[in-house]
C-alpha cells in the first residue's frame, strides 16, 4: 500500500483561499524590515503567502494587505515583481 505525502497548505491573504504551498508565492520580511519576494520559499523572516493570480496581487496591493501583515512599508516594486513573475509564468514555452 502506497503512503500519500502531505501537501503543505497555505492560506492567500488577498483571497482567504487554502491552496498547496507550491501554487503561492512568499513575501518575507527580514529582520531590518526589508520586505522582498521570496522565490524558494526558505528565507528567513516572517513569511506571507499570495496566489498567482494577478487579481489576487492587485487585491492585496488595493487594500494594502501585505504591510499590515508583516508590520512593515511595502514598496510598489514588490508588487511590480510579483506581476513580472505572473507575466513569465503565462507566457507559453517554445
Amino acid at each position: 500500500m502506497a503512503v500519500q505525502k502531505k501537501i503543505p497548505m497555505r492560506k492567500c491573504l488577498a483571497t482567504g483561499e487554502m491552496k498547496p504551498k507550491k501554487e503561492m508565492i512568499r513575501i518575507v520580511r527580514s529582520k531590518d524590515g526589508e520586505v522582498s519576494v521570496d522565490l524558494t520559499g526558505k528565507k528567513s523572516g516572517r513569511g506571507a503567502y499570495v496566489s498567482l493570480d494577478r487579481d489576487a496581487i492587485l487585491t492585496a496591493q488595493k487594500k494594502n494587505i501585505f504591510a499590515s501583515q508583516l508590520n512593515a512599508e511595502v514598496n510598489d516594486s514588490v508588487y511590480e515583481e510579483l506581476l513580472s513573475l505572473l507575466d513569465k509564468e503565462s507566457k507559453p514555452k517554445q
